[in-house]
């Protein structure tokens, strides 16, 4: 800035991302993008909202929005690859406990993925263990999970019965639902006020757009897995009597489809319902741009995902907008930057997220608005 010129006009700026899957926390994310922007132009009013759709972060987004939430502690929980872990659920006010299976059962939370054997058994424990504290009404957000066994080891954990031909206990994760002969969900521990369902997708329990098709190969599936892992979830919806086509019991592997047809449970969008408690449509009408964000934003992130619906929210509103996410691999409709592309390569992103995030919020204040002069709008690139 030269001695005549006068300094930017201030803008707002609501910088609201998903975690950066394996590298990065929501509020990881937002506090570097925010560095890199403050860095270009500190006179600007920045809000960091980190917010989670079901998946992981979900803990700490409604956490960070509901006055009175305790976190809670579990020790010896099962994670997914079915060693010992310490497992977390929040405890809300009113008796409300929420349920992250990402965190207990996420792929994150494993050193190598197992498609066949990783379980969501742990889950289960954590809800026993919220209702045995007192918990009467559970939130269980769905998303990111490692395992693809139909939410069954979680239900199992919770009393649920699972045999095979031979009257014997099937063994945990998708290679036991292959198995599976017979379901009872007689004795499921009770849930008083029920459970209710954060799904981070629509996708259906089988088929091409199902929950092995589609989220199998990120779990490190392979096709002949795929097939497989397809036919155990088709032979268990056969038993547990719920349509497979159900939007979003594909969730996490199927454990939406398992908790409906187990407790009857209600499925609905995890990003509409943490919107509603931070209240986002009020904050994305009081920004000037929204910045949003996720690890990868592909084909998927506009099907139930926050980053797409972030998107979609201030659209609604007349907010311009733009993504930065770890790799960008789809058209956003807006302004797009993949830390891919600023570090050269996935690698160096993935080794520095939060060096390649600082700098692609600076990129962004120096490209998304117009020259700084007073009164600068904002404008796409």
């Amino acid at each position: 800035m030269t001695q005549n010129q006068e300094p930017a006009a201030p803008v707002r700026i609501l910088i609201a991302p998903d975690s950066f899957k394996g590298t990065l926390t929501a509020r990881q994310a937002a506090t570097a993008i925010a560095g890199g922007w403050r860095s270009v132009r500190p006179g600007d009013d920045l809000e960091l909202l980190p917010l989670a759709d079901g998946g992981e972060g979900t803990l700490d987004a409604i956490e960070a929005v509901m006055p009175g939430s305790v976190r809670c502690s579990v020790e010896g929980v099962t994670g997914a690859d079915g060693t010992p872990r310490r497992g977390e659920w929040l405890r809300l006010p009113e008796g409300v406990a929420v349920v992250e299976l990402a965190q207990i059962a996420g792929l994150p939370s494993v050193d190598e993925p197992s498609p066949l054997t990783a379980t969501t058994r742990g889950v289960g424990e954590l809800i026993r263990a919220a209702v045995n504290a007192g918990a009467h009404e559970v939130w269980l957000g769905l998303g990111g999970s490692a395992s693809t066994d139909g939410g069954l080891g979680a239900l199992r954990a919770l009393g649920a019965v699972a045999l095979n031909a031979t009257g014997k206990e099937i063994s945990d994760g998708g290679v036991g639902l292959t198995r599976v002969a017979s379901i009872d969900f007689s004795g499921l521990l009770p849930v008083p006020g029920g459970i209710k369902l954060l799904s981070d997708v629509t996708a259906p329990l089988t088929g091409p757009q199902g929950a092995a098709s589609v989220f199998g190969p990120q779990k490190g599936a392979t096709g002949a897995q795929v097939h497989l892992l397809d036919q155990a979830l088709e032979r268990f919806s056969v038993l547990a009597g719920v349509d497979p086509a159900t939007p979003g019991s594909g969730a996490a592997g199927g454990a939406g489809y398992g908790f409906m047809a187990a407790y009857g449970a209600n499925i609905s969008s995890g990003a509409d319902r943490i919107a509603e408690l931070v209240q986002l449509d009020e904050r994305i009408r009081k920004a000037d741009l929204v910045i949003t964000g996720e690890g990868s934003f592909d084909g998927q992130s506009r099907i139930g995902k926050l980053v797409g619906n972030v998107l979609q929210r201030a659209a609604d509103a007349g907010t311009s907008s733009a993504v930065i996410a770890g790799r960008v691999r789809a058209d956003a409709g807006t302004w797009a930057l993949g830390l891919d592309q600023l570090a050269g390569d996935p690698q160096s992103a993935m080794e520095q997220p939060a060096r390649w995030a600082a700098a692609a919020g600076r990129l962004a204040a120096q490209t998304l608005l117009s020259d700084g002069s007073p009164g600068a709008a904002v404008v796409l690139a």
